[in-house]
């Protein structure tokens, strides 16, 4: 079987365009975009308009809980001023109180003053006053102030707190005054 020159080149380019198609026809199926299906693209934007729920949410609930916490600070905070300037007053009943220890004249006097402090004193406690305790102590500058140092009586005293000058306090463990001291060295 003899072939003409003219049909085997028909089968050659027959094969090579078959084997052409072939290899093209790959690339084409790659090359083409799936379309995502619109119940796709609706879950994206319900997922993303979740997410922004969420954010949102947690945003405001995280709002809530700061502005309820600072509420609370000022409620606890509020009457400090009133406090630090009630202060002064106190101090005063105690020195009233140790000039007239000694007196024996006017006992009347001394239980009345000792009245008047004690109920304040006990006031001011309520609104969370506290004194800060000081003598005998490690000077500590978190508390204290130091106003000068002086030679210690004993070893035991040397970097301690000697004697009190003005006694500090704290409101809610907050200090609003400090402590004025005297320091053994």
């Amino acid at each position: 079987m003899i072939m003409s020159k003219k049909s085997s080149n028909k089968k050659k380019n027959n094969v090579d365009e078959t084997v052409e198609n072939n290899v093209e026809q790959p690339k084409k199926k790659a090359s083409k975009k799936v379309k995502p299906s619109k119940e796709t693209e609706l879950q994206k934007k319900v997922d993303e308009i979740n997410d922004k729920y969420l954010r949102l949410y947690s945003e405001f609930d995280n709002y809530r809980r700061r502005t309820v916490k600072e509420r609370i600070e000022l409620s606890k905070t509020a009457s400090e001023e009133v406090i630090v300037e009630l202060l002064p007053v106190l101090d005063d009943f105690e020195r009233a109180m140790k000039s007239t220890e000694e007196s024996t004249e006017c006992d009347a006097v001394k239980e009345g003053i000792n009245l008047i402090y004690h109920k304040f004193k006990t006031t001011l406690e309520k609104k969370g006053l506290k004194p800060i305790e000081a003598i005998g102590n490690e000077f500590d500058t978190d508390f204290h102030e130091a106003i000068t140092y002086i030679k210690a009586p004993s070893r035991k005293l040397k970097g301690k707190i000697v004697d009190e000058i003005e006694r500090g306090y704290m409101l809610n463990d907050k200090v609003i005054r400090y402590t004025k001291v005297v320091i053994g060295q």
